[in-house]
């Protein structure tokens, strides 16, 4: 397709296409003159991948350019290309790496969960604890427990749903898989605050006065 028809196809700016080509997001397209080029399916696809990190996700170039790069190329482990991949996604607290996290590790320790503190959700957990008992809100046992069962549980079925992670060796699955992984992270994570919200709702409307039927 020429770049017209990507740019009809795909719903992004002429000139924000030609953007992501000069800056490396989108790659060139086949070169069939001195001035024209064919984009395929892939660069229709690469965009909306783009749009995703830079408006849902909220991502910076720069960060968005280092997430693109883990799928194009998974750097070693997959596990830890995965890492790296969500790291990328706000909230950024900030990995120290020296850092022991007494709040987070209480916690995943308690869940029986695996605690890396290279790992950013970590430092970002800390944050949140002590955001919660600044404001004079504590995190109890018994919402850290609730919690956890149920996040636990999400997070079984999105691992259960990625791509081909079981062929972690082939480059093109752990592109996938990374792929998936920072996309579900990014715009299904809205979704969970979303829902809560609304069943709060629903719960505060059966219990309190004025709820509905």
């Amino acid at each position: 397709m020429r770049i017209s028809q990507l740019v009809e196809e795909s719903g992004v700016p002429l000139a924000t296409v030609k953007y992501y080509l000069r800056e490396g997001l989108l790659p060139p397209g086949t070169a069939t003159t001195a001035t024209q080029a064919d984009y395929s399916e892939q660069h229709l696809h690469r965009l909306r991948v783009i749009r995703a990190l830079t408006g849902a996700a909220g991502l910076p170039v720069q960060r968005a350019r280092a997430v693109l790069a883990l799928i194009d190329a998974p750097d070693g482990d997959l596990f830890e290309s995965l890492g790296r991949a969500v790291a990328a996604l706000p909230p950024y607290a900030g990995v120290d790496p020296d850092g022991d996290y007494p709040r987070a590790r209480a916690v995943i320790e308690r869940l029986g969960q695996l605690f890396d503190p290279q790992y950013a959700a970590v430092a970002q957990l800390e944050h949140a604890l002590k955001a919660a008992e600044d404001a004079g809100l504590p995190i109890s046992d018994e919402r850290i427990e609730a919690y956890g069962r149920h996040l636990h549980a999400i997070a079984e079925f999105d691992l259960g749903q990625m791509p081909s992670a079981a062929a972690a060796s082939d480059a093109a699955a752990g592109s996938a898989a990374i792929e998936y992984a920072v996309l579900g992270t990014a715009l299904y994570e809205p979704v969970i605050l979303a829902m809560r919200r609304l069943a709060h709702q629903d719960v505060a409307a059966g219990i309190l006065e004025g709820g509905h039927d």
